[in-house]
């Protein structure tokens, strides 16, 4: 029994989450939205209280007034001797003298010593009396219904048996009141009520959604700052913020500072880890050159392998460093024009076709990076190209690069390189084929580079039947 209990409570709890899951992540809209239901609920309960209020005062007054029109009567009318009622009520109220108003009154006679009985003007026809089993009397010798009018109207009839003398002759006494008058004006009430309220609800979620907004806003500047940041045209957020953001900005400033720190740290151990093995590492090869033989070839042999991984290794720790920096920003096609034009010039004999776009591509990174990317794999391009190498640069949209910025395009005529091996390509030190020189670190550096800045790198069969290698970067 309490495991169905539980459940009968998880679930609601289930679907509520559900249902906060689906909407919006916007806190600006969440927050209009839970505001402006609950403005929303309470207008719409208060309206209720005050239309059920209004009714309950209304209808109270109204049987006040029908009964104080029924003593009123009662106390107009008397019977004589011979067995004849008389009297001549004046309750006060033109509509008991206007035919079919829907107000009437009326005096007929129970014991048989009564002949005759009394009407207003008002009431053209009888109303029907229930019998008593349908509705009793109280202990006041009173009672109270609901009737159909003369004039089709809902009429409340307050009905009372009065002994009239000492000779026990009795007479109903009957005042009725329009009470489709009354649902009327109740029904009137309620639907101004609910118009006023209506204004007043719109005027109240329109503030509602202004002071929201109004009291949102910092958090858009601090947005704004860090958008700045990212942009490299600050390092830091500044500006007046709340007593309630204040802390924010500068736990964000701190954050900033240290990450800067590690940075700054990180950079100078690469450097001091590259100058203290660059002696020991020359000394060696140095010492297997002038060796000779078998063992000098093997001592030089590996320790340019080691150099190879140093080199390697290195470069790899510096673009994760520096992939963590906010600030950095680099132009792009000034970059790949500068490194098209060096090429040429090194390559004479090979011509270089390059595609820029009219707009200023920026590259969220360091330019020593994309240089080195674009540098490796151009390189690779000019020595394997027979005659023609194609270098192009193209913006994406957003969709199209699932949040990356731009796409290089660097082809050539060559050989290329087989489906099949083009991922061994990618390996460090790898080398398909040993009849041009190199390391083997080109590629894989590019590969590394790329990926330490999330982006994407693909070797395919390019239109001019070489190498067709496609970088996808992020755009600031």
């Amino acid at each position: 029994m309490t495991d169905e209990a539980d459940h009968a409570v998880a679930r609601p709890v289930a679907r509520m989450q559900a249902w906060l899951t689906s909407l919006p992540r916007r806190l600006t809209f969440r927050v209009v939205l839970f505001s402006s239901v609950w403005a929303m609920i309470a207008l719409v309960v208060i309206a209720t209280v005050i239309s059920t209020l209004f009714r309950q005062v209304s209808e109270r007054g109204f049987d006040n007034v029908l009964s104080a029109h029924l003593f009123n009567l009662i106390a107009s009318v008397s019977a004589t001797e011979d067995g004849r009622l008389v009297g001549s009520p004046n309750l006060g109220d033109l509509r008991f003298s206007e035919p079919l108003s829907g107000w009437y009154w009326s005096v007929e006679p129970i014991s048989t010593a009564l002949r005759n009985q009394l009407r207003s003007s008002s009431l053209v026809m009888p109303v029907r009396s229930p019998s008593t089993a349908d509705v009793q009397f109280d202990r006041n010798f009173q009672r109270s219904y609901v009737e159909e009018g003369p004039g089709g109207e809902q009429i409340e009839v307050l009905e009372a048996e009065v002994v009239l003398d000492q000779l026990d002759r009795i007479a109903r006494f009957r005042v009725m009141g329009n009470r489709s008058e009354l649902e009327r004006e109740i029904s009137d009430f309620a639907s101004r009520l609910y118009a006023y309220l209506g204004i007043f609800g719109l005027g109240m979620i329109a503030i509602n959604v202004f002071a929201i907004l109004i009291a949102l806003r910092p958090l858009g500047s601090i947005r704004s700052a860090l958008a700045n940041i990212r942009a490299g045209t600050a390092e830091r957020l500044s500006g007046p913020f709340p007593a309630e953001i204040a802390p924010l900005a500068e736990e964000t400033n701190a954050l900033i500072e240290s990450n800067r720190r590690i940075i700054e740290r990180a950079r100078t151990q690469v450097g001091n880890l590259a100058h203290s093995l660059k002696t020991p590492l020359a000394v060696l090869m140095n010492e297997g050159r002038a060796l000779g033989g078998e063992q000098g070839a093997l001592i030089t042999g590996h320790t340019e392998a080691m150099q190879k991984q140093i080199d390697h290794y290195l470069q790899r720790a510096r673009a994760a460093a520096q992939r963590s920096t906010l600030a950095a920003r680099s132009p792009v096609n000034q970059t790949l024009a500068r490194m098209a034009r060096v090429a040429e010039k090194l390559n004479p004999d090979k011509k270089l076709q390059t595609t820029m776009p009219d707009t200023e591509v920026v590259f969220a990174g360091e330019r020593e990076d994309l240089e080195e990317i674009i540098g490796n794999l151009l390189e690779n391009a000019m020595k394997w190209a027979d005659r023609n190498v194609v270098l192009s640069l193209q913006p994406l949209r957003p969709a199209d690069s699932r949040g990356l910025g731009f796409r290089v395009l660097i082809e050539d005529d060559g050989p290329g390189i087989p489906e099949d091996q083009a991922r061994q390509a990618l390996k460090r030190g790898r080398r398909l084929d040993e009849s041009k020189p190199g390391t083997g670190l080109g590629l894989a550096i590019a590969a590394d580079l790329v990926k330490e800045y999330g982006g994407t790198l693909a070797l395919e069969r390019s239109r001019l039947g070489g190498l067709r290698a496609e970088v996808v970067l992020p755009a600031a």
